[in-house]
Protein backbone atom coordinates (compact mmCIF):
# COMPACT_ATOMS: atom_id res chain seq x y z
CA UNK A 1 0.00 0.00 0.00
CA UNK A 2 2.70 2.62 0.79
CA UNK A 3 4.31 2.02 -2.64
CA UNK A 4 0.95 2.55 -4.34
CA UNK A 5 0.37 5.72 -2.32
CA UNK A 6 3.82 7.04 -3.22
CA UNK A 7 3.27 6.26 -6.91
CA UNK A 8 -0.13 7.92 -6.89
CA UNK A 9 1.37 11.00 -5.24
CA UNK A 10 4.09 11.19 -7.87
CA UNK A 11 1.54 10.88 -10.67
CA UNK A 12 -0.56 13.62 -9.08
CA UNK A 13 2.48 15.92 -8.89
CA UNK A 14 3.33 15.24 -12.54
CA UNK A 15 -0.25 15.87 -13.65
CA UNK A 16 -0.44 19.08 -11.61
CA UNK A 17 2.89 20.36 -12.96
CA UNK A 18 1.82 19.70 -16.54
CA UNK A 19 -1.56 21.32 -15.95
CA UNK A 20 0.14 24.44 -14.58
CA UNK A 21 2.42 24.64 -17.61
CA UNK A 22 -0.51 24.19 -19.98
CA UNK A 23 -2.61 26.81 -18.17
CA UNK A 24 0.17 29.39 -18.25
CA UNK A 25 0.81 28.79 -21.95
CA UNK A 26 -2.90 29.25 -22.61
CA UNK A 27 -2.85 32.49 -20.62
CA UNK A 28 0.13 34.22 -22.28
CA UNK A 29 -0.69 33.60 -25.96
CA UNK A 30 0.96 32.42 -29.16
CA UNK A 31 4.74 32.27 -29.36
CA UNK A 32 6.34 34.61 -31.92
CA UNK A 33 9.88 34.84 -30.55
CA UNK A 34 12.80 36.18 -32.60
CA UNK A 35 14.68 32.88 -32.69
CA UNK A 36 11.60 31.04 -33.95
CA UNK A 37 11.33 33.60 -36.73
CA UNK A 38 15.03 33.29 -37.49
CA UNK A 39 15.96 29.61 -37.30
CA UNK A 40 13.74 27.36 -35.12
CA UNK A 41 11.11 27.18 -37.86
CA UNK A 42 13.36 27.37 -40.92
CA UNK A 43 15.96 24.78 -39.89
CA UNK A 44 13.39 22.01 -39.44
CA UNK A 45 11.49 23.00 -42.58
CA UNK A 46 14.71 23.13 -44.61
CA UNK A 47 15.75 19.69 -43.41
CA UNK A 48 12.38 18.27 -44.48
CA UNK A 49 12.10 20.19 -47.76
CA UNK A 50 15.59 20.27 -49.24
CA UNK A 51 16.39 23.82 -48.19
CA UNK A 52 19.94 23.03 -47.13
CA UNK A 53 20.82 21.98 -50.68
CA UNK A 54 18.97 24.87 -52.34
CA UNK A 55 19.18 27.95 -50.10
CA UNK A 56 22.09 29.96 -48.70
CA UNK A 57 22.03 30.46 -44.91
CA UNK A 58 18.63 32.26 -44.66
CA UNK A 59 18.93 32.54 -40.82
CA UNK A 60 22.61 33.54 -41.08
CA UNK A 61 25.12 31.67 -38.94
CA UNK A 62 22.29 30.00 -36.95
CA UNK A 63 21.37 28.01 -40.09
CA UNK A 64 23.63 25.17 -39.00
CA UNK A 65 22.54 24.88 -35.36
CA UNK A 66 21.23 21.38 -34.66
CA UNK A 67 17.50 21.44 -35.60
CA UNK A 68 16.57 18.12 -33.95
CA UNK A 69 15.38 19.68 -30.68
CA UNK A 70 12.93 21.92 -32.57
CA UNK A 71 11.08 19.06 -34.33
CA UNK A 72 8.40 18.62 -31.58
CA UNK A 73 7.39 22.28 -31.68
CA UNK A 74 7.46 22.33 -35.51
CA UNK A 75 5.14 19.33 -35.80
CA UNK A 76 2.77 20.64 -33.13
CA UNK A 77 2.57 24.01 -34.81
CA UNK A 78 1.98 22.53 -38.26
CA UNK A 79 -0.52 19.83 -37.34
CA UNK A 80 -2.68 21.39 -34.60
CA UNK A 81 -4.50 24.67 -34.03
CA UNK A 82 -2.06 27.24 -32.55
CA UNK A 83 -3.67 27.25 -29.10
CA UNK A 84 -3.55 23.44 -28.87
CA UNK A 85 0.12 23.41 -29.89
CA UNK A 86 0.99 26.02 -27.27
CA UNK A 87 -0.91 24.25 -24.50
CA UNK A 88 0.71 20.87 -25.23
CA UNK A 89 4.18 22.40 -25.30
CA UNK A 90 3.42 24.25 -22.07
CA UNK A 91 2.39 20.97 -20.44
CA UNK A 92 5.71 19.39 -21.46
CA UNK A 93 7.61 22.36 -20.06
CA UNK A 94 5.65 21.97 -16.83
CA UNK A 95 7.46 18.67 -16.22
CA UNK A 96 10.36 20.77 -14.92
CA UNK A 97 8.31 21.55 -11.81
CA UNK A 98 7.69 17.88 -11.12
CA UNK A 99 11.43 17.28 -11.34
CA UNK A 100 12.12 20.19 -8.99
CA UNK A 101 9.67 18.60 -6.54
CA UNK A 102 11.56 15.29 -6.78
CA UNK A 103 14.98 16.93 -6.42
CA UNK A 104 13.78 19.02 -3.47
CA UNK A 105 12.63 15.91 -1.61
CA UNK A 106 16.06 14.37 -2.21
CA UNK A 107 18.25 17.28 -1.09
CA UNK A 108 16.16 18.59 1.81
CA UNK A 109 16.16 15.29 3.67
CA UNK A 110 14.79 15.83 7.20
CA UNK A 111 13.91 19.43 6.35
CA UNK A 112 11.47 18.29 3.65
CA UNK A 113 7.84 19.13 4.36
CA UNK A 114 4.83 20.20 2.37
CA UNK A 115 5.68 23.86 2.94
CA UNK A 116 9.41 23.69 2.16
CA UNK A 117 8.91 21.64 -0.99
CA UNK A 118 6.12 23.98 -2.07
CA UNK A 119 8.49 26.90 -1.50
CA UNK A 120 11.13 25.30 -3.75
CA UNK A 121 8.60 24.65 -6.51
CA UNK A 122 7.18 28.17 -6.18
CA UNK A 123 10.63 29.70 -6.60
CA UNK A 124 11.28 27.51 -9.63
CA UNK A 125 7.90 28.18 -11.23
CA UNK A 126 8.27 31.96 -11.09
CA UNK A 127 11.72 32.28 -12.63
CA UNK A 128 11.64 35.12 -15.18
CA UNK A 129 13.25 33.15 -18.03
CA UNK A 130 11.28 30.03 -17.12
CA UNK A 131 7.99 31.90 -17.39
CA UNK A 132 9.09 33.60 -20.60
CA UNK A 133 9.80 30.27 -22.33
CA UNK A 134 6.72 28.26 -21.31
CA UNK A 135 4.80 27.23 -24.43
CA UNK A 136 7.48 28.49 -26.83
CA UNK A 137 9.95 26.97 -29.29
CA UNK A 138 12.97 27.76 -27.08
CA UNK A 139 15.15 24.74 -26.34
CA UNK A 140 16.51 25.96 -22.99
CA UNK A 141 13.40 25.08 -20.99
CA UNK A 142 12.96 21.80 -22.87
CA UNK A 143 16.53 20.61 -22.31
CA UNK A 144 16.29 21.63 -18.65
CA UNK A 145 14.15 18.48 -18.21
CA UNK A 146 16.98 15.95 -18.80
CA UNK A 147 19.48 18.19 -16.98
CA UNK A 148 17.44 18.33 -13.75
CA UNK A 149 16.52 14.65 -14.06
CA UNK A 150 20.19 13.73 -14.47
CA UNK A 151 21.23 15.74 -11.43
CA UNK A 152 18.42 14.22 -9.33
CA UNK A 153 19.46 10.71 -10.37
CA UNK A 154 23.03 11.42 -9.30
CA UNK A 155 22.02 12.88 -5.93
CA UNK A 156 19.37 10.31 -5.03
CA UNK A 157 21.89 7.84 -3.59
CA UNK A 158 24.71 8.65 -1.16
CA UNK A 159 26.86 5.96 -2.74
CA UNK A 160 27.97 5.81 -6.37
CA UNK A 161 25.62 3.48 -8.21
CA UNK A 162 27.12 3.02 -11.67
CA UNK A 163 23.81 2.65 -13.50
CA UNK A 164 22.42 5.84 -11.96
CA UNK A 165 25.56 7.78 -12.87
CA UNK A 166 25.53 6.36 -16.38
CA UNK A 167 21.91 7.47 -16.79
CA UNK A 168 22.68 10.88 -15.29
CA UNK A 169 25.51 11.38 -17.77
CA UNK A 170 23.31 10.12 -20.61
CA UNK A 171 20.54 12.60 -19.80
CA UNK A 172 22.85 15.60 -19.60
CA UNK A 173 24.66 14.37 -22.71
CA UNK A 174 21.34 14.32 -24.57
CA UNK A 175 20.87 17.98 -23.58
CA UNK A 176 24.38 18.88 -24.80
CA UNK A 177 23.82 17.14 -28.15
CA UNK A 178 20.54 18.98 -28.60
CA UNK A 179 22.09 22.36 -27.76
CA UNK A 180 25.81 22.92 -27.27
CA UNK A 181 25.36 25.71 -24.71
CA UNK A 182 24.31 23.01 -22.24
CA UNK A 183 27.98 22.02 -21.97
CA UNK A 184 28.10 24.24 -18.86
CA UNK A 185 25.82 21.78 -17.04
CA UNK A 186 28.01 18.85 -18.04
CA UNK A 187 30.93 20.69 -16.42
CA UNK A 188 28.84 21.28 -13.29
CA UNK A 189 27.81 17.63 -13.12
CA UNK A 190 31.43 16.53 -13.46
CA UNK A 191 32.51 18.89 -10.67
CA UNK A 192 29.75 17.54 -8.40
CA UNK A 193 30.90 13.99 -9.13
CA UNK A 194 34.33 14.81 -7.71
CA UNK A 195 32.67 14.95 -4.28
CA UNK A 196 31.11 11.49 -4.63
CA UNK A 197 32.20 8.62 -2.38
CA UNK A 198 34.05 7.04 -5.33
CA UNK A 199 34.91 9.98 -7.60
CA UNK A 200 36.86 8.05 -10.26
CA UNK A 201 34.02 5.59 -10.77
CA UNK A 202 31.50 8.44 -10.74
CA UNK A 203 33.43 10.47 -13.32
CA UNK A 204 33.93 7.45 -15.55
CA UNK A 205 30.24 6.57 -15.56
CA UNK A 206 29.21 10.17 -16.20
CA UNK A 207 31.71 10.54 -19.04
CA UNK A 208 30.60 7.34 -20.74
CA UNK A 209 26.91 8.15 -20.41
CA UNK A 210 27.51 11.75 -21.48
CA UNK A 211 29.41 10.70 -24.59
CA UNK A 212 26.65 8.29 -25.63
CA UNK A 213 23.92 10.90 -25.01
CA UNK A 214 25.75 13.61 -26.94
CA UNK A 215 26.32 11.32 -29.92
CA UNK A 216 22.68 10.20 -29.94
CA UNK A 217 21.25 13.70 -30.26
CA UNK A 218 24.09 15.61 -31.91
CA UNK A 219 26.40 13.09 -33.52
CA UNK A 220 24.55 12.76 -36.83
CA UNK A 221 24.31 16.52 -37.29
CA UNK A 222 28.00 17.04 -36.43
CA UNK A 223 28.98 14.30 -38.87
CA UNK A 224 27.06 16.07 -41.63
CA UNK A 225 28.79 19.37 -40.80
CA UNK A 226 32.18 17.64 -40.82
CA UNK A 227 31.45 16.15 -44.22
CA UNK A 228 30.14 19.39 -45.74
CA UNK A 229 32.46 21.95 -44.15
CA UNK A 230 35.29 20.11 -42.42
CA UNK A 231 34.04 21.52 -39.10
CA UNK A 232 31.77 19.39 -36.87
CA UNK A 233 30.56 22.53 -35.06
CA UNK A 234 30.23 24.84 -38.10
CA UNK A 235 30.12 27.81 -37.96
CA UNK A 236 31.31 27.72 -34.33
CA UNK A 237 34.98 27.10 -33.46
CA UNK A 238 36.09 27.78 -37.03
CA UNK A 239 39.54 28.79 -35.80
CA UNK A 240 40.03 25.18 -34.62
CA UNK A 241 38.24 23.45 -37.52
CA UNK A 242 38.78 25.90 -40.39
CA UNK A 243 36.18 25.86 -43.15
CA UNK A 244 36.62 27.71 -46.42
CA UNK A 245 33.11 29.12 -46.08
CA UNK A 246 34.15 31.65 -43.42
CA UNK A 247 37.10 33.38 -41.88
CA UNK A 248 39.24 31.31 -39.45
CA UNK A 249 37.66 32.67 -36.28
CA UNK A 250 35.38 31.43 -33.52
CA UNK A 251 31.87 32.88 -33.57
CA UNK A 252 31.08 33.79 -29.97
CA UNK A 253 28.40 36.18 -28.72
CA UNK A 254 30.27 38.06 -25.99
CA UNK A 255 28.03 41.11 -25.72
CA UNK A 256 26.63 39.98 -22.34
CA UNK A 257 29.86 38.67 -20.77
CA UNK A 258 30.99 40.66 -17.67
CA UNK A 259 33.70 43.30 -18.13
CA UNK A 260 35.70 41.93 -15.23
CA UNK A 261 35.67 39.74 -12.12
CA UNK A 262 33.90 42.26 -9.88
CA UNK A 263 31.32 43.03 -12.56
CA UNK A 264 30.61 39.30 -12.82
CA UNK A 265 30.11 38.99 -9.07
CA UNK A 266 27.58 41.82 -9.18
CA UNK A 267 25.42 40.36 -11.97
CA UNK A 268 22.88 38.72 -9.59
CA UNK A 269 22.44 42.03 -7.78
CA UNK A 270 21.93 43.89 -11.05
CA UNK A 271 19.08 41.48 -11.83
CA UNK A 272 17.36 42.30 -8.53
CA UNK A 273 16.80 45.91 -9.64
CA UNK A 274 15.92 45.03 -13.24
CA UNK A 275 19.31 45.76 -14.81
CA UNK A 276 19.10 43.25 -17.67
CA UNK A 277 22.67 43.40 -18.99
CA UNK A 278 22.57 39.62 -19.57
CA UNK A 279 19.46 39.75 -21.77
CA UNK A 280 18.22 41.65 -24.80
CA UNK A 281 14.88 42.36 -23.12
CA UNK A 282 14.01 43.41 -19.53
CA UNK A 283 13.55 41.04 -16.60
CA UNK A 284 13.87 41.17 -12.81
CA UNK A 285 14.98 38.37 -10.50
CA UNK A 286 16.10 38.09 -6.86
CA UNK A 287 16.93 34.37 -6.76
CA UNK A 288 20.61 34.35 -7.58
CA UNK A 289 21.33 37.29 -5.26
CA UNK A 290 19.42 35.51 -2.51
CA UNK A 291 21.62 32.45 -2.99
CA UNK A 292 24.80 34.50 -2.67
CA UNK A 293 23.57 36.17 0.52
CA UNK A 294 22.33 32.93 2.06
CA UNK A 295 25.53 30.90 1.56
CA UNK A 296 27.67 32.74 4.17
CA UNK A 297 24.61 32.98 6.43
CA UNK A 298 24.15 29.20 6.32
CA UNK A 299 27.85 28.63 6.98
CA UNK A 300 27.76 31.01 9.95
CA UNK A 301 24.68 29.32 11.37
CA UNK A 302 26.23 25.87 11.15
CA UNK A 303 29.47 27.09 12.76
CA UNK A 304 27.49 28.71 15.57
CA UNK A 305 25.65 25.47 16.28
CA UNK A 306 28.89 23.45 16.13
CA UNK A 307 27.39 21.04 13.57
CA UNK A 308 28.67 19.80 10.23
CA UNK A 309 28.47 22.56 7.64
CA UNK A 310 26.81 20.61 4.86
CA UNK A 311 26.12 17.03 3.88
CA UNK A 312 27.84 15.51 0.85
CA UNK A 313 24.59 15.88 -1.09
CA UNK A 314 24.31 19.56 -0.11
CA UNK A 315 27.82 20.21 -1.37
CA UNK A 316 27.23 18.36 -4.63
CA UNK A 317 24.18 20.50 -5.41
CA UNK A 318 25.99 23.72 -4.50
CA UNK A 319 29.11 22.78 -6.49
CA UNK A 320 26.96 21.89 -9.50
CA UNK A 321 25.31 25.31 -9.35
CA UNK A 322 28.55 27.21 -8.75
CA UNK A 323 30.56 25.57 -11.55
CA UNK A 324 27.70 25.65 -14.06
CA UNK A 325 27.05 29.30 -13.26
CA UNK A 326 30.74 30.27 -13.51
CA UNK A 327 31.09 28.50 -16.87
CA UNK A 328 27.87 30.10 -18.14
CA UNK A 329 29.05 33.55 -17.01
CA UNK A 330 32.47 33.19 -18.63
CA UNK A 331 31.32 31.68 -21.94
CA UNK A 332 28.25 33.73 -22.88
CA UNK A 333 26.22 35.07 -19.89
CA UNK A 334 23.05 34.94 -22.00
CA UNK A 335 20.20 34.74 -19.50
CA UNK A 336 18.04 32.36 -21.54
CA UNK A 337 20.76 29.74 -21.45
CA UNK A 338 20.54 29.63 -17.63
CA UNK A 339 16.94 28.37 -17.39
CA UNK A 340 18.04 25.09 -15.78
CA UNK A 341 20.05 27.03 -13.18
CA UNK A 342 17.10 29.33 -12.57
CA UNK A 343 14.85 26.34 -11.88
CA UNK A 344 17.43 24.83 -9.52
CA UNK A 345 17.74 28.00 -7.44
CA UNK A 346 14.43 26.95 -5.85
CA UNK A 347 15.74 23.81 -4.08
CA UNK A 348 19.09 25.51 -3.37
CA UNK A 349 17.56 28.56 -1.68
CA UNK A 350 15.23 26.43 0.42
CA UNK A 351 18.14 24.17 1.37
CA UNK A 352 20.29 27.09 2.58
CA UNK A 353 17.37 28.64 4.46
CA UNK A 354 16.59 25.33 6.15
CA UNK A 355 20.21 24.81 7.18
CA UNK A 356 20.43 28.39 8.46
CA UNK A 357 17.27 28.18 10.55
CA UNK A 358 18.31 24.81 11.94
CA UNK A 359 21.69 26.25 12.93
CA UNK A 360 20.01 29.10 14.78
CA UNK A 361 17.68 26.69 16.61
CA UNK A 362 14.43 27.71 14.91
CA UNK A 363 11.71 25.05 15.15
CA UNK A 364 10.83 23.12 12.00
CA UNK A 365 7.33 24.58 11.76
CA UNK A 366 8.45 28.19 12.13
CA UNK A 367 11.31 27.53 9.74
CA UNK A 368 8.97 26.10 7.11
CA UNK A 369 6.56 29.04 7.40
CA UNK A 370 9.40 31.56 7.14
CA UNK A 371 10.90 29.75 4.14
CA UNK A 372 7.58 29.75 2.29
CA UNK A 373 7.07 33.45 3.05
CA UNK A 374 10.53 34.34 1.71
CA UNK A 375 9.90 32.23 -1.40
CA UNK A 376 6.57 33.98 -1.99
CA UNK A 377 8.21 37.43 -1.73
CA UNK A 378 11.00 36.47 -4.13
CA UNK A 379 8.47 35.01 -6.57
CA UNK A 380 6.31 38.13 -6.38
CA UNK A 381 9.34 40.30 -7.20
CA UNK A 382 9.88 38.47 -10.49
CA UNK A 383 9.35 40.25 -13.79
CA UNK A 384 9.46 37.79 -16.70
CA UNK A 385 10.84 38.68 -20.10
CA UNK A 386 8.49 38.95 -23.07
CA UNK A 387 10.00 37.35 -26.19
CA UNK A 388 6.95 38.44 -28.23
CA UNK A 389 3.56 36.78 -28.07
CA UNK A 390 0.35 37.18 -30.01
CA UNK A 391 -3.17 36.84 -28.58
CA UNK A 392 -4.82 33.53 -29.42
CA UNK A 393 -7.65 35.51 -31.00
CA UNK A 394 -5.19 36.77 -33.63
CA UNK A 395 -2.92 33.82 -34.53
CA UNK A 396 -0.21 34.25 -37.11
CA UNK A 397 -1.66 33.25 -40.51
CA UNK A 398 -0.61 35.90 -43.04
CA UNK A 399 -2.23 36.29 -46.44
CA UNK A 400 0.29 36.03 -49.28
CA UNK A 401 -0.07 38.42 -52.23
CA UNK A 402 -0.96 36.94 -55.60
CA UNK A 403 2.22 38.59 -56.93
CA UNK A 404 4.18 36.01 -54.91
CA UNK A 405 2.19 33.01 -56.14
CA UNK A 406 4.99 31.47 -58.22
CA UNK A 407 8.45 30.24 -57.14
CA UNK A 408 11.02 33.04 -57.01
CA UNK A 409 14.52 33.83 -55.78
CA UNK A 410 14.72 36.01 -52.67
CA UNK A 411 17.75 37.92 -51.40
CA UNK A 412 17.36 38.43 -47.64
CA UNK A 413 18.79 41.71 -46.40
CA UNK A 414 17.66 41.55 -42.77
CA UNK A 415 16.99 39.16 -39.86
CA UNK A 416 14.74 37.45 -38.88
CA UNK A 417 13.12 36.67 -42.21
CA UNK A 418 13.63 32.96 -42.85
CA UNK A 419 10.35 31.97 -41.14
CA UNK A 420 8.63 33.35 -44.24
CA UNK A 421 10.19 30.63 -46.43
CA UNK A 422 7.57 27.93 -45.61
CA UNK A 423 4.80 30.40 -46.50
CA UNK A 424 6.02 30.99 -50.06
CA UNK A 425 5.71 28.65 -53.09
CA UNK A 426 7.67 25.41 -53.00
CA UNK A 427 10.93 25.56 -54.91
CA UNK A 428 11.62 29.20 -54.06
CA UNK A 429 15.22 30.05 -53.14
CA UNK A 430 16.38 32.15 -50.19
CA UNK A 431 19.82 33.77 -50.09
CA UNK A 432 20.98 35.64 -46.98
CA UNK A 433 23.74 38.07 -47.94
CA UNK A 434 23.65 40.45 -44.95
CA UNK A 435 24.70 38.29 -41.98
CA UNK A 436 27.62 39.94 -40.18
CA UNK A 437 28.85 36.78 -38.41
CA UNK A 438 28.81 34.63 -41.56
CA UNK A 439 29.37 36.80 -44.63
CA UNK A 440 29.41 35.12 -48.04
CA UNK A 441 32.99 34.23 -49.01
CA UNK A 442 33.75 35.17 -52.64
CA UNK A 443 34.23 32.04 -54.71
CA UNK A 444 33.00 29.75 -51.93
CA UNK A 445 30.23 27.15 -52.10
CA UNK A 446 27.55 29.62 -51.02
CA UNK A 447 28.69 32.29 -53.46
CA UNK A 448 28.72 29.80 -56.35
CA UNK A 449 25.26 28.55 -55.42
CA UNK A 450 23.84 32.08 -55.54
CA UNK A 451 25.40 32.81 -58.92
CA UNK A 452 24.23 29.48 -60.35
CA UNK A 453 20.70 30.21 -59.10
CA UNK A 454 20.66 33.57 -60.87
CA UNK A 455 21.64 31.84 -64.09
CA UNK A 456 18.65 29.52 -63.70
CA UNK A 457 15.74 31.96 -63.17
CA UNK A 458 12.49 30.93 -61.49
CA UNK A 459 9.01 31.91 -62.79
CA UNK A 460 8.51 34.93 -60.53
CA UNK A 461 12.03 36.30 -61.00
CA UNK A 462 14.26 37.79 -58.30
CA UNK A 463 13.21 39.76 -55.20
CA UNK A 464 14.84 41.26 -52.14
CA UNK A 465 13.24 41.08 -48.70
CA UNK A 466 13.71 43.28 -45.62
CA UNK A 467 11.78 44.30 -42.49
CA UNK A 468 9.59 47.37 -42.84
CA UNK A 469 10.99 50.46 -41.14
CA UNK A 470 14.52 49.15 -40.67
CA UNK A 471 17.59 50.28 -42.58
CA UNK A 472 18.89 47.59 -44.91
CA UNK A 473 21.97 47.07 -47.10
CA UNK A 474 20.64 47.39 -50.66
CA UNK A 475 24.23 47.97 -51.80
CA UNK A 476 24.98 44.27 -51.15
CA UNK A 477 22.88 43.40 -54.19
CA UNK A 478 25.45 45.02 -56.46
CA UNK A 479 27.86 42.10 -56.03
CA UNK A 480 25.30 39.90 -57.78
CA UNK A 481 24.44 42.35 -60.54
CA UNK A 482 20.91 43.21 -59.41
CA UNK A 483 19.14 46.25 -58.03
CA UNK A 484 15.67 47.19 -56.75
CA UNK A 485 13.20 47.95 -59.54
CA UNK A 486 11.88 51.38 -58.57
CA UNK A 487 9.25 51.20 -61.31
CA UNK A 488 7.34 48.39 -59.58
CA UNK A 489 5.63 48.49 -56.17
CA UNK A 490 6.87 46.32 -53.34
CA UNK A 491 4.73 43.71 -51.55
CA UNK A 492 4.20 43.38 -47.80
CA UNK A 493 3.85 40.15 -45.80
CA UNK A 494 2.46 40.48 -42.30
CA UNK A 495 5.17 39.97 -39.67
CA UNK A 496 4.94 37.50 -36.81
CA UNK A 497 5.30 40.30 -34.29
CA UNK A 498 2.17 42.44 -33.98
CA UNK A 499 2.17 45.57 -36.16
CA UNK A 500 5.26 44.48 -38.09
CA UNK A 501 5.65 43.62 -41.76
CA UNK A 502 8.23 42.18 -44.10
CA UNK A 503 8.69 43.89 -47.44
CA UNK A 504 9.55 42.15 -50.72
CA UNK A 505 10.67 44.30 -53.67
CA UNK A 506 11.28 43.04 -57.23
CA UNK A 507 14.83 43.22 -58.60
CA UNK A 508 16.16 43.87 -62.08
CA UNK A 509 19.64 43.55 -63.60
CA UNK A 510 21.89 46.34 -62.42
CA UNK A 511 22.64 49.06 -64.95
CA UNK A 512 26.29 49.49 -65.92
Amino acid sequence: MPAITSRARSLLVIATAMALGAAYAAFVGEDANWDWQNYHEYNVWALLNGGYARDVIPPGFQTYFNPVVYFPWYYLRHTLPPVAAGIIMGAVHGLNLALVWWLSRIVLGNAASALTIAAAVLLAAFGPMTLSEVGTSFADILTAIPIIAGLALMLESDDVRPLRYLCAGLLVGLAVGFKLTNIVFALGLGAAALLATRPLLAMGCLALGGAVGTVLTGGGWSLMLWREFGNPLFPLMNSFFPSKEMQPLSVLDLQFVPRGFVDGLLYPFYWVIGDHRSSELPFRDARFALLIVLLPLAIGARVKSATALFTRRDLQLLIFLAVSYAAWLALFAIQRYAVALELLTGPAIVLLLARSFAGFGVTRLRSAVAIFAIAAIAAAWTQPTDWWRRPWSNPYAPAISARLAQPATYFLLDKPLSFVAPLLPAGSRFYMIADIALPIMPGGTFDRRIRAGLQDPLPDGVWEMHIRGRPFRADLLADYGVMIDAAQPCVEIEGAQLHSANVACPLIPRKP
